[in-house]
Order: C-alpha cells, then structure tokens, then sequence
C-alpha cells in the first residue's frame, strides 16, 4: 500500500483542478441549477449515455415535467414516450417509479442522505452520491469509473485499480472539496473523462506534476472492451420498437416490423426482452411472434 499523501498535496491539487474546471462550471444546463429534482432527472439521464446527447432530452423532458410531482402523476407510458432517443429505456421506467416513491414515502421531497437516495428505483451509490453533493452539497465523492481513474493513478500511483480499490475510496473521500463538494465530484468526472483517459493526455493535465503514475514512468493498463456496434444490435431493435409506439394505444407485431423495417425475428426477439424488463405489454400471439398479436407501452 502506499504512503498517505500529504493534506498539503491533496489541497493543492484540488486547488488545480478546481482552477481547470471553471470555465466548464455552465457547459450543461443542470449545472446551472441545485433543484434536486433536475439534478436527479439529469444524472438519470447520464448513465451510459454521453452529455451531447442528454442535452436536448434533459431540456424537453424538464419541460414537459417540470416538477416531481408532475413526473410522479404521469403514465409511465408517456414518460417512456417522453424519454425517446436516449434509449436503455429502463431507466425512463425507473425513473417514473422513483418519483412515486419520493412522493409516497418521502412526502415528496428528494431525501438529501446518500443511503436514502441509493434505496430510490435506478439510483445506485454513484448516483446517489452525486444527487447529494450537487443538490445537497454533502461531501461524499462520486466515484465513476473516470474519478476512480484519476484517484488511482494520482493518488496511489496504480492502473488498473482493482487491487487497490479500498484505498482508492478512502483517498476519494479525503480528497473531496468540503466547500464546494458537488464542483469537485464534477470536475474529477470531467478530468477522467477528457484528459486521464485511458489512453491518458497528461500533457494536458493539471496536476501531472503531483501525479504518482506518471512521476512513477507507468503504462496505462489494457482499454475497456469496445461497446459492440448498436447498428444491427438488439439495442437498436429495442429502442426502434419503443419509439413506434403511442401511449395509450396498442399496435400489432406486423406493423411494428412494418414500422422499424427491422426484420421480424429481431423485433420477436425485442418485443420479448421489453416486455420481460417491464418497458412494454405484449400478449401471447405477439410474444409468440404472430403479426397479429398485440404489444403496447407499459401504462
């Protein structure tokens, strides 16, 4: 294990990314805002999916629910609806029972406490850490898999992290910036997203000099495993088939693969994995794969 840094290390390089950090404080709309409720709906939004691309879902979808409480009364079907485009659609019907949740067992206010938002429908420790520093400005970290990253190859000076996990976590936590917890959480995600790669781009770190890894002369470890392209994928049948149906209405087998032009084995194969994760209804014929059966959104 290595040797503890020093309050003065950490504090000065938080200081330097802070500093690198300011200029992207705004570059997203729900960095403008503490309201826990867009806080939430925005980091809902950013699992596994780029920040371009939450962008414009996260400002229609605030303003056809512009509140909990609103989101909580809607059909799920139509909050599926609303949530087209930015797919793993499991997280639209997560998020829907979330609100029910808050209102009926929190009287509609958005707990504040990381174990309370983490027992929430689609909120695990990484969200519910990041829903509490930002909307709350609790000084928890929030460790993704960038902020493990960086914490590992600066803090302790290893790639990849799995065998100093524990100490990766403790680090993170005395790194966290008690004035201002949600910025820190933000920047280190920015910081192992666009500059600690890894494949890293330490000429353009702010802390390089204060880097164990690099100070060190280490290789990176192996990449992740490419995502599998989504043409042809069964993600591209499952969210092909969402975006062709209308709350509130059911449409048979045969028009969705009219509809998608996919191939009726891969809608089959969709309708089948939507209806068993809950995002869909579909009864026998069409989970059989008769063109007449029927399938709608989930109400």
């Amino acid at each position: 294990m290595t040797s503890r840094p020093a309050v003065g290390d950490l504090r000065r390089a938080r200081a330097r990314v802070l500093d690198w950090y300011g200029p992207r404080r705004s570059l997203y709309p729900w960095r403008r805002t503490r309201d826990p409720y867009r806080v939430l709906v925005s980091e809902v939004m950013l699992q596994q999916t780029q920040a371009s691309r939450v962008v414009p879902a996260y400002r229609a979808f605030v303003r056809r629910y512009p509140t909990l409480a609103s989101l909580a009364r809607a059909p799920r079907s139509e909050v599926i609806a609303a949530w087209n485009g930015l797919g793993y659609n499991r997280r639209a019907v997560a998020l829907s029972d979330a609100a029910r949740v808050i209102v009926q067992e929190h009287r509609g206010r958005i707990p504040s406490e990381p174990e309370l938002l983490a027992r929430l429908p689609g909120v695990g420790p990484y969200t519910a850490a990041a829903v509490a520093s930002l909307a709350f400005g609790r000084a928890v970290p929030a460790i993704d898999t960038n902020v493990r990253r960086v914490v590992a190859r600066v803090l302790v000076g290893v790639d990849p992290v799995d065998a100093a996990s524990g100490e990766v976590r403790r680090l993170a936590a005395r790194w966290v910036d008690r004035d201002d917890p949600g910025a820190w959480n933000q920047a280190l995600m920015d910081l192992g997203r666009e500059v600690c790669r890894p494949r890293p781009r330490c000429e353009r770190c702010p802390i390089r000099g204060a880097c164990r890894f690099l100070a060190d002369g280490r290789e990176p470890g192996p990449s992740a495993r490419r995502r599998p392209p989504f043409r042809g994928s069964t993600r591209e049948a499952r969210g092909a088939v969402v975006r062709s149906l209308r709350p509130g209405s059911a449409t048979t087998l045969g028009t969705l693969v009219a509809r998608t032009g996919l191939g009726r084995p891969r809608i089959v194969e969709a309708v089948a994995a939507l209806h068993a994760d809950g995002l869909i209804e579909a009864g026998p014929a069409a989970l059989a794969g008769s063109p007449r059966g029927c399938v709608r959104l989930r109400s």
